[in-house]
């Protein structure tokens, strides 16, 4: 019998065909989180869906690329591409950063008519251990139980939930019995298998297992403890134990079949939990693999090494799913070596001198109001830091947080974004990456949001980028990616600062409306979920009890009332000065200029200052429209910029002004500002509300399918664009919404934070080949259609 629980392991399509050809109703589950007793309960098989091991996969790389997903996630959208079984439903969970996006372009295909499952529902259950995140997967498992009816599925009752729950108990008691008794690779078979084959068939099998006298394995070797990445195949076990080493434990999201997510873990409590462990069974060694570029697991290895008792020998490795002979290598070194665990952290690699900064990557600024802002920065900068020594509470939140209920207890903040862009143009990003390696943290995984934390350890004030960063007292983010909850934690501990990261949530709704920019300002309580906001409300209004314990300063309604305001107010000039820049032509203002010229007053905004800073941006943007000056005189071909700033070097931009009278007309800061963050809050309309409404479709407008694509196109229509040049954070159906549309597309490699290492000759010359041939073919049809 435990020869059919293996063989369910290697084949689970065959599951799905076998269970069709039985009668019985499978349905494909993506996450390790996928609520199993809910879809036993309605009626239905689930069997786990994780990454096929793939050479190649063609389709989903032209459709994501690899910069936008990893390699597991493109070979699962490779798998769900065209399925042997379409009709067949798929349920998809927000177990990592992969799977909204996966389902958010399987929706998007399957608008565009391409082959994808016939039944796809994405159930946004959330980890954090609130009280609201947990009213929040109440309503998420409604909608799911809907669903599971609309596929004829049974009703879900309390009786029929409580069984299911039995079994999937006492399915994973059975597994603990096995546990030492086969080998480790073995065991994670049987996981797998009771996660795919029919839950009573698990229950016989793995009984007529244990009605076999067996001896317990007896460990050859080392004796390992595993942690890091879940595992959804067993090479990597295999390659340890061919190593001569055996596996006493795991910690990961599929070493059991109740194992909790990790992605939204606090790394103390992961550590914790894992020393717990290691102390209990005393492994010769703890090894952390990072499998797939898994961006989570890196953040949680300094907390571990901390937790770890004295002596225990600790490595870490970053790897693929299938063990090639340089991984084979480094598990052998980690088996053979000698690494212990310090008594303290290494003391940090002494502070880089600041390069001087190029006269070539300086840029020529067409406007007095952009320097105004600069100067106006530096000087608010110099008083925060001056406030903060006198005994002032200050913040550091991340860019889509809901900063406004700081601005509006009049509580100082710093954008985290912003920082770091302060520290890349100040030349200081390999001191800081430095930094964080000093303190056992990656300084490759999310560079851009850990340069706050880095900040930390920077006590050099004399090179410090403006003076650096003050320590917050608070620390403030979006779980938007997989390593921000880990980051914010760590910034919190090092600085003893309040951490609070806001659940991201998903809109799981199979239909979208596709001109998001026309519906969210005015008709936001219909637009977004009320879900999504009373959880987003729900954590502000837990985040303002817990500034106003610490601060004694207290929260007024109608002083965020009039922050909305002014923000609104604010927004309204860029639209306004947005909507100028796309109708005149040659452009009167470069994004060299807007650039700057928004985001300063962004990281503002809710002040008289920013918005009329925004006002006076707007009123010599028009003066210039109307005298007929140009950012470009001899302007050709207008381009627009897809992706982050190159704040390093804001001259890189006007490269090709004279020579081709090229101009980059178009970035994501102007046109966001103009369109993202209106609210109206007119009549008894909540401002809490409101901002929530906003803080949670944040980062949709850009990168999500759906949302994105249509924007970017609106926008090259109404700017007149002749050509796009994508970063390589570009989102890859926003490329493809673009050329689809008739615009060429040239895609570039370079990063805008960490630039060591960059081509620069050749980034250039690529440009320079794009704008000489299908920018100017467009552009010259553009004038000649004019």
């Amino acid at each position: 019998m435990i020869d059919s629980l293996r063989r369910a392991t290697t084949n689970p399509e065959g599951e799905v065909a076998r269970a069709l050809a039985e009668g019985r109703r499978p349905i494909r589950t993506l996450g390790y989180d996928a609520p199993r007793a809910h879809l036993i309960a309605a009626g239905f098989q689930p069997v786990r869906l994780v990454a096929p091991r793939l050479e190649a996969t063609p389709r989903a790389d032209a459709i994501m690329g690899a910069a936008e997903m990893g390699p597991r996630g493109r070979r699962l959208l490779e798998a769900l591409l065209g399925p042997a079984h379409p009709d067949v439903p798929v349920l998809i969970t927000q177990a990592d950063a992969d799977q909204p996006q996966i389902f958010a372009a399987l929706r998007e295909l399957g608008r565009l008519g391409e082959a994808v499952p016939h039944h796809v529902h994405f159930c946004d259950l959330l980890h954090i251990d609130r009280p609201a995140s947990a009213a929040y997967n109440e309503a998420r498992l409604a909608q799911l139980h809907d669903w599971l009816a609309g596929l004829r599925g049974s009703a879900v009752d309390a009786g029929s939930l409580a069984a299911a729950r039995e079994k999937l108990e006492r399915i994973e008691g059975l597994l603990g019995e096995l546990e030492g008794a086969i080998p480790a690779s073995e065991h994670l078979e049987l996981v797998a298998a009771c996660a795919i084959l029919p839950v009573d068939e698990s229950l016989a099998a793995l009984e007529a297992a244990l009605a076999v006298p067996t001896e317990a394995v007896a460990p050859a070797g080392p004796r390992v403890f595993l942690c890091g990445t879940a595992h959804e195949g067993a090479e990597l076990y295999r390659a340890i134990e061919e190593a001569g080493a055996t596996i006493i434990g795991a910690d990961h999201g599929w070493a059991s079949l109740h194992a909790a997510p990790a992605r939204v873990s606090s790394p103390f409590a992961v550590a914790e939990g894992i020393a717990q462990r290691v102390r209990n069974l005393s492994p010769d060694l703890v090894l952390h693999i990072a499998i797939d570029g898994d961006e989570a697991a890196p953040w949680d290895i300094a907390a571990i090494r901390a937790a770890l008792p004295v002596g225990q020998r600790f490595a870490a490795l970053r790897c693929g799913s299938i063990p090639d002979a340089a991984v084979r290598a480094g598990i052998s070194a980690a088996l053979a070596g000698d690494e212990v665990q310090p008594a303290s952290a290494p003391p940090p690699a002494p502070p880089a001198k600041p390069k001087p900064r190029s006269e070539q990557g300086r840029s020529r600024k067409s406007l007095t109001s952009t320097a105004d802002v600069n100067a106006y920065q530096r000087d608010w900068f110099a008083r925060v830091r001056e406030e903060v020594s006198a005994g002032s509470p200050f913040a550091v939140v991340n860019a889509n947080a809901p900063q406004e209920i700081l601005r509006a207890m009049d509580v100082p903040f710093v954008v985290n974004q912003w920082w770091a862009s302060i520290v890349a143009a100040k030349q200081q990003s390999r001191h800081y990456q430095s930094l964080l390696r000093a303190h056992d943290y990656p300084a490759d995984v999310e560079a851009y949001s850990a340069q706050g934390l880095a900040a930390v350890f920077d006590d050099d004030a004399d090179n410090a980028p403006w003076g650096g960063l003050p320590r917050p007292d608070f620390v403030h983010a979006v779980a938007s990616s997989d390593p921000t909850l880990k980051i914010f934690e760590h910034w919190g501990n090092e600085a003893g600062a309040q951490s609070f990261v806001y659940e991201r949530t998903i809109d799981p709704r199979p239909d979208l409306y596709s001109d998001w920019w026309v519906q969210l300002p005015g008709n936001w309580e219909q637009a977004v979920e009320a879900e999504r906001v009373d959880l987003m409300v729900a954590e502000m209004r837990e985040v303002i009890a817990a500034i106003e314990e610490k601060t004694e300063r207290t929260f007024s309604m109608e002083r965020l009332r009039e922050v909305m305001e002014l923000v609104n107010e604010q927004e309204d000039y860029y639209r306004q000065t947005r909507d100028l820049v796309a109708r005149t032509v040659p452009a009167p203002i470069s994004v060299v200029d807007s650039m700057p010229a928004t985001m300063i007053p962004q990281w503002q905004r809710g002040t008289p200052w920013a918005r009329d800073a925004a006002k006076a941006f707007y009123e010599e943007v028009k003066a210039r429209a109307d005298a007929g000056l140009a950012a470009c005189p001899n302007e050709r071909v207008r381009l627009m910029w897809v992706g982050r700033g190159l704040w390093s070097e804001m001259g890189f931009y006007q490269k090709w002004e004279e020579s081709h009278g090229a101009v980059f007309v178009w970035s994501m800061y102007l046109a966001l500002a103009a369109d993202g963050y209106v609210r109206d809050i007119s009549g008894d309309r909540d401002p809490l509300r409101a901002l929530a409404s906003r803080v949670v479709c944040m980062g949709d407008e850009l990168r999500m399918p759906t949302w994105a694509g249509p924007w970017y196109v609106h926008e090259a229509d109404t700017h007149a664009v002749d050509a796009v040049v994508a970063l390589q954070d570009a989102d890859p159906f926003v490329v493809r919404a673009l050329r689809a549309a008739g615009y060429p597309v040239l895609e570039l490699t370079a990063d805008n934070f960490n630039r060591d290492g960059e081509d620069g000759a050749a980034i250039e010359a690529a440009i320079t080949a794009f704008i000489e041939g299908p920018a100017s073919a467009r552009a010259e049809a553009r004038h000649v259609g004019t």
